[in-house]
């Protein structure tokens, strides 16, 4: 089979080291970096980021197959990377088990994920792991932050070789620019992709009327209740315009000890588009409208205390109560975008995860997207899968998801569902990829 460079150039020839440039230092880019060092490659990775690490985003992860599939291929760090939950039920309004489904299902974190995934790409060292040794076989990895991308353009030269030139500037301080030659460019930047943008001009998020709250609370802090509502069970409640859910993840630099570990909450609820409650809810503590996400410790306590106060009335007290305790509660507009196509200039530019679809949370894919998307393109670029079966899997599975997460969000926040239809809805949510995609 072709190698991706084949494709582009048409030589015919063996494999050949490649230099790839990845824009966006995430999950999505560094699972790429990863995959692509492992076969030899030489790798940069261009983040935004004024900082040289991305800050914490206290989110939870539910680490499903093609995550645990990354970390079994290519995760070299010695520790457990998640917390198992053995069952997962849904509570009526006043706090009662109503339903149960015995399920395993395994949850991080975003900050323990993230620094496994640093020390496995450019050495990081953390209190989250060791750092493994380095490998000979693997190509180079350099990790750049405050370089945000302007543009790029495609190269090639009187001999025939072809890449890319990648434009930047620094994050911090415009009047800095650089420039970055590449065989070829990654675009793994976000459902805000500056890639994608670059283009498929004219194509932004669009607003599907809630937003998620979000926040985490320590274990040992919990009422007796709480703790055995959630320690080691996947919950949930759904209500008219309401659903909320829970589950624990690693704690303090990834432990997972128990008492230690978090309980994660992820909460949706309906902000009309142009509401007041909207702008309030999207307003940080400094006065500043935020389009899309108020960050960890950003959001305004007055507006968080109105949300509090609805909790306690619209939730089963479990669900209120780490609503009413979490500490750094952020928030996330729920957006719909997805691109047409997820390659461009001939494959010398493509891109992976939230930058082709930016799936609604309900799906609990995106970083199994990222994942995924990173692995089948190693394979790709090395050969063992050629073009058409590349784009077919990554583009049938952005298309699939999002279409999925579109209608979970429409039905459980615009309808009134039966709770057996939500039970149903979820467990589409869990089957597992390809069962959905390819069923027998």
């Amino acid at each position: 089979m072709s190698t991706a460079k084949e494709t582009l150039t048409g030589e015919g020839k063996s494999p050949e080291k490649l230099h790839f440039a990845i824009v966006g230092g995430s999950l999505g880019g560094l699972a790429t970096g990863i995959a692509l060092k492992a076969l030899g490659h030489d790798t940069t990775i261009l983040e935004r980021n004024p900082e040289p690490l991305l800050h914490d985003q206290g989110a939870g992860i539910v680490a499903g197959g093609d995550s645990l599939e990354f970390f079994e291929r290519y995760n070299r760090c010695k520790r457990p990377i998640a917390v198992s939950s053995k069952r997962r039920q849904y509570l009526d309004g006043k706090g009662n088990v109503v339903h149960t489904v015995d399920m395993v299902q395994n949850m991080s974190s975003w900050d323990l994920t993230y620094h496994i995934m640093r020390a496995n790409y450019d050495g990081l060292a953390s209190l989250y792991c060791d750092v493994p040794p380095v490998d000979p076989a693997h190509g180079s990895a350099a990790h750049y932050h405050n370089r945000t991308v302007m543009a790029v353009e495609e190269l090639t030269d009187k001999n025939g070789t072809s890449g890319v030139l990648v434009y930047w500037k620094s994050t911090s301080d415009p009047s800095t620019t650089g420039s970055l030659v590449a065989d070829l460019l990654v675009g793994a930047d976000g459902p805000s992709s500056t890639i994608r943008s670059l283009f498929v001009p004219n194509m932004h998020r669009t607003y599907a009327g809630y937003c998620a709250l979000r926040g985490t609370v320590p274990e040992h802090e919990a009422s007796p209740a709480a703790r055995e509502t959630f320690s080691e069970r996947f919950t949930f409640y759904h209500g008219p315009g309401v659903q909320i859910l829970a589950y624990l993840i690693p704690g303090v630099n990834g432990t997972v000890e128990p008492g230690q570990r978090l309980i994660n909450f992820v909460y949706y609820t309906n902000f009309p588009e142009g509401s007041t409650e909207l702008d309030e809810i999207l307003t940080d503590r400094n006065g500043q409208r935020r389009r899309i996400t108020v960050p960890p410790g950003m959001t305004d306590p007055k507006a968080w205390e109105t949300q509090r106060a609805i909790a306690r009335e619209r939730l089963p007290p479990q669900f209120a109560e780490i609503v009413c305790k979490a500490k750094k509660p952020f928030v996330q507009a729920v957006t719909d975008v997805i691109s047409p196509e997820h390659e461009f200039l001939g494959g010398k530019v493509v891109l992976i995860g939230d930058a082709i679809a930016g799936f609604r949370p309900h799906t609990v894919a995106s970083t199994s997207q990222a994942a995924f998307d990173a692995m089948i393109y190693a394979d790709y670029i090395s050969g063992k899968i050629d073009r058409k079966e590349w784009k077919r899997e990554t583009m049938g599975y952005a298309r699939y998801i999002q279409r999925r997460g579109v209608d979970m969000g429409e039905r459980s926040q615009h309808q009134v569902l039966a709770l057996e239809e939500y039970i149903r809805d979820r467990d589409a949510a869990s089957t597992s990829r390809r069962e959905e995609m390819y069923p027998e």
